[in-house]
């Protein structure tokens, strides 16, 4: 365990620090601070990374949203793993994590769901994610289609819902000056975390 975290890094929990980084950069990045850049693997073992919202974090989890039919949420049912990170340019800060992934489907799917704009509520019927498109028209006919069908109250579709991603590895980083930056990577073991300095 190192003995040097202090300040920004200090605490014994690694999930609560990343709670505190990110209530941190919502008051200097007040749009998007919870963008993440997703990285997940096809079946060919080919990597993909994309943007997506952090949506909460949970005592043992990451918690994110998506179509489950989309190439993401493919391939993270195909591999079981995913991996993130978030940059913050504003506090010269990022938090990088590994882990298992499960599916979030239940109530607290469908509260997200209901708390979400009416817009993205019918668009989350409607795009058919990572598909091909014959055109913005099309999209915009199914658009229609789905407001003819659910009104202003569209449900969850069962298609659409979260993912729970279980850290195994959490880093924190900070830049120094002249490159030599802190960074702390913390490892899950049986009797909890352990965290270990990393050279810059």
């Amino acid at each position: 365990m190192s003995q040097d975290r202090t300040g920004i890094f200090s605490g014994d929990d690694p999930l609560e620090i990343a709670r505190d980084w990110i209530d941190a950069a919502w008051k200097s990045e007040p749009r998007d601070a919870n963008a993440m850049q997703l990285a997940t693997v096809d079946a060919a073992g080919m990597p993909n990374v994309r943007t997506v919202l952090l949506k909460d974090i949970e005592d043992d989890a990451f918690v994110f949203y998506t179509n489950y039919t989309s190439a993401k949420a493919e391939e993270i049912e195909h591999a079981g793993k995913a991996a993130f990170v978030i940059h913050w340019k504003s506090l010269n800060r990022q938090v990088r994590v590994r882990g298992t992934v499960t599916r979030e489907e239940g109530p607290r799917a469908d509260a997200y769901f209901a708390s979400r704009a009416l817009q993205s509520r019918i668009g989350a019927w409607a795009s058919p994610q990572s598909r091909p498109l014959e055109s913005r028209a099309d999209l915009e006919a199914r658009v229609a289609e789905i407001v003819e069908r659910f009104g202003d109250d569209p449900p969850r579709p069962p298609f659409w819902g979260g993912f729970r991603l279980r850290p195994v590895e959490i880093e924190f980083w900070a830049e120094g000056d002249f490159r030599l930056h802190d960074r702390f990577g913390w490892q899950r073991t049986a009797d909890g975390w352990n965290a270990t300095r990393l050279a810059p």
